[in-house]
């Protein structure tokens, strides 16, 4: 996933632990430590703010975009492979 969650640099930062910064902020540690793992599909901008707050930081020291890789050589289409999809065919 293109963006990347910092809330463990921000936690080492501020010397917090994710249960402090859970009770803290109001969720639980679990989805705390699904945030700070990068599996979750959306945060609510209300629970950004109160990660910064407590935090005392500002959202892009939370998050940050990454642009995804390219595809490398080993994953990229080959000739043959156009040709079984029908690619190339009038």
């Amino acid at each position: 996933m293109p963006i990347t969650v910092d809330i463990d640099v921000m936690l080492a930062r501020r010397k917090m632990s994710v249960g402090e910064l859970a009770n803290r902020v109001g969720i639980t540690p679990a989805n705390l430590a699904v945030l700070k793992n990068g599996r979750a599909k959306a945060v609510r901008f209300t629970t950004l703010a109160a990660l910064c707050e407590v935090l005392e930081c500002q959202p892009g020291d939370l998050l940050r975009w990454e642009p995804e890789e390219a595809e490398g050589p080993e994953d990229a289409e080959t000739p043959e492979d156009s040709a079984a999809h029908g690619a190339g065919r009038p």
